[in-house]
């Protein structure tokens, strides 16, 4: 047999995954723990059966079946699948538009929708898509199970009190009933259903790995026989068949009834989906196991469409049932699947003792178990952490109290998608200023920027959806420092970039470049970079613009950015090498400063560095008049060139005179600009300026002066 299963894909073979080494150690930890969890099983089989509209038998079918066959084909050793609170609800909300509960209608209605939502689950599995239940997010969840545990409550009160409630009615119209109906309520079942609630509380208080809800079933029950109670009127589960479970004749090739089943199939396989995943990682987590996905749908998927034609019900994961089954010392699936027997073997001994069992104890039990459901600290975490996931809980919840659990569940996916792409097409588009440290990056809004040079943070993706959102944002930010030339966009929070992006990156380059500065890039992903090399952005703005992040700031002051403007104009100390720059603005009389420009051309008459060599040494020499700084000067100048900062030039522009060629000099050449355009104002027309500057002086391997002593 296992020879055979494992010709099989992987798959469909795991049972030989779970039997391969099993020891006799193995088999007698695993029994220990089916029968532990087996004692649990039997009592809920019941009561989750009821709480759907169905026969108690089919509980009992679709927990052995059920719990053999997601034990066998599953991923996790201890996820235990069978009848559960939360897929017997949506169960009876799917039927209940389409037949009455109790007659055979519902029952074959019951099969069917457990074959339909098995099979797609299958599907989900084999066409790899286990991150499908990432798409319902933890608010969702937390919120329809609250919603879903306030009904189970809700549809007990009739069966503890006596009540002839319509089953499934809303719980509106539950309260509003039971209240006009309150005077009719059967005291000795009222007594019953109290009795079990407050005994299942106690013993939970005193010791919860024990198995409170089958102890505390058995204890009133027996109250219940000793006093004759069914005599009294208490309502009791009836006969139980003593057989293996039947095939059952379900009519799967009604297609008008599988249409009408379509969306509420769908909406049970992917929230039984979401509840056995997320079950099966909280268990996971102490049991080190490592899980797949892909295989967990497809073992929920055989289990639903076994229990289907077997009698039975959809079923999901258990996490009551899994926790004692880790706790009870389950080995591998095969733990689980005893239970399934235990219950198989228990049901020919008991059915006659289960005949009596009251039905208001099951009610009470369930009411205890589902109001373990609603998860209020889990709810205000959430809404502690983020108020839109907290108001997508809150809705969801009120949603599955007031509309059917299918649109319930379709309308809190199709919010959290929103809430997705909303945050996703929003991402912050913040400028940044390093800190007191000059070690980090952080949005300091209190803080004046620098005049010249923004530095922004984009965090999330630029794509088709965000692109509109990003260009706003530098929009707005440009609009507010329309003095600021030059961009250094840090990209690390950018994980993609689509032709959108690109699109809007573009636009961004040639609007500073329209303002006479440019764009720089640092920490841009791999990803993106790909993305800009294949579509001609990095031809377009230059490989020069993509910088090293520690180095990008050092390159843009003493390359890119105006000196004049630090110098002279500006009074912020925004960056760590603007902490020793000389500050002195300039005078009201002084020649005022013309506005840089940064061009391919510039307006006035250049010279490169090496001509200008060849000048010195000739017999008429032009005169060099480097503008920079002393400080500046002093550490190296071109011989015989003679220091005029700038701001001597421009408060005292009687010192230079037109007696001979002029060329000017200073680190980059944009300080010269500045000194030329207010030579030029005074009539002087032999002037030029050194290209490149003491750069490019440098870079010639030419020879400079260097002068010792004084400030350094």
């Amino acid at each position: 047999m296992l020879a055979a299963l494992q010709k099989f894909p992987a798959t469909i073979a795991r049972p030989v995954e779970v039997v391969r080494g099993y020891s006799l150690e193995t088999l007698r930890a695993d029994l220990v723990a089916g029968v532990t969890v087996g004692l649990v099983l039997l009592p809920q089989a019941l009561a989750f059966s009821l709480l759907a509209g169905l026969p108690p038998e089919m509980g009992l079918y679709s927990a052995i079946v059920a719990s053999i066959v997601g034990a066998l084909w599953g991923s996790s050793s201890h996820l235990h699948t069978g009848p559960t609170n939360t897929a017997s609800l949506l169960t009876l909300s799917v039927i209940l538009p389409l037949a009455t509960p109790g007659t055979p209608e519902f029952i074959a209605i019951a099969g069917v929708l457990a074959v339909l939502a098995g099979a797609l689950r299958v599907a989900f599995g084999l066409a790899r898509l286990g991150l499908l239940v990432n798409f319902v997010s933890d608010s969702v969840a937390v919120g329809f199970t609250a919603g879903a545990g306030i009904l189970i409550m809700s549809n007990q009160i009739g069966p503890i009190l006596r009540l002839d409630l319509p089953l499934g009615a809303g719980l509106v119209d539950t309260i509003v009933l039971s209240v006009e109906r309150i005077t009719a309520t059967h005291p000795p079942s009222l007594l019953l259903g109290g009795a079990v609630i407050v005994l299942i509380l106690a013993l939970q208080r005193l010791q919860r790995r024990l198995p409170t809800l089958l102890i505390a079933l058995v204890i009133v029950s027996l109250i219940a026989w000793a006093l004759r109670l069914e005599d009294a009127g208490v309502r009791t589960l009836g006969a139980l068949p003593q057989s293996l479970p039947p095939l059952a004749a379900l009519p799967l090739f009604d297609l008008s009834l599988i249409g009408a089943l379509a969306n509420g199939a769908l909406a049970v396989a992917i929230i039984g989906l979401v509840e056995a995943s997320a079950i099966a990682r909280a268990i996971a987590t102490h049991s080190q196991q490592r899980l797949d996905s892909n295989q967990e749908f497809i073992g929920q998927g055989l289990a639903n469409i076994c229990a289907g034609l077997f009698s039975g019900y959809p079923c999901s994961g258990s996490f009551n049932r899994s926790a004692l089954s880790l706790q009870a010392g389950a080995r591998t699936g095969m733990g689980n699947a005893f239970s399934g027997v235990f219950v198989l073997l228990a049901m020919f001994p008991l059915a006659p003792l289960m005949e009596h069992l009251p039905r208001p104890v099951l009610a009470g039990a369930l009411a205890v178990t589902a109001w373990s459901m609603v998860d209020y600290r889990a709810i205000a975490r959430i809404w502690r952490a983020d108020r839109t996931d907290g108001a997508i809980s809150l809705i969801t919840l009120a949603a599955t109290l007031l509309v059917p659990l299918q649109f319930a569940i379709i309308s809190g996916v199709l919010m959290s998608l929103g809430a997705y792409l909303w945050r996703t097409s929003a991402p912050r588009v913040q400028s940044v200023l390093p800190d007191a440290d000059f070690r980090h990056w952080e949005y300091q809004p209190h803080l004046p920027m620098c005049p010249q040079l923004a530095v922004v943070d984009v965090l999330g993706d630029l794509y088709f959806g965000a692109v509109n959102h990003v260009e706003e944002q530098m929009n707005a930010l440009m609009t507010r420092n329309p003095s600021q030339r030059f961009l250094l966009l840090r990209m690390h929070s950018v994980q993609r970039c689509d032709i959108s992006g690109i699109k809007m990156l573009q636009t961004l380059v040639r609007q500073y470049r329209d303002r006479g500065g440019g764009v720089y890039f640092v920490r841009v992903r791999a990803s993106v970079r790909q993305m800009m090399d294949v579509t001609g952005f990095t031809q377009l703005v230059g490989e020069d613009h993509f910088l090293d992040e520690d180095h990008a700031i050092d390159v843009l002051f003493y390359r890119v950015l105006d000196p004049a403007v630090c110098i002279y104009e500006c009074d912020v100390r925004a960056f760590r090498e603007c902490q020793n720059l000389p500050k002195r603005p300039l005078p009201a009389e002084a020649i005022p400063l013309l506005p840089a420009t940064v061009t391919s051309s510039p307006p006035v008459a250049t010279i490169e560095p090496r001509e200008l060599w060849r000048q010195l040494r000739s017999p008429s020499p032009p005169r060099i008049i480097d503008v920079r700084e002393p400080r500046e000067y002093r550490q190296g100048h071109i011989p015989g060139a003679e220091s005029l900062p700038l701001y001597e030039l421009l408060t005292r522009p009687d010192q230079v005179n037109a007696d001979r060629p002029i060329v000017l000099v200073c680190q980059s050449g944009r300080r010269s600009e500045r000194a030329a355009s207010a030579l030029l104002s005074r009539g002087l027309d032999r002037v030029t300026i050194l290209r490149g500057g003491m750069l490019a002086w440098e870079a010639s391997d030419l020879l400079m002066a260097v002068e010792f002593g004084g400030e350094g």
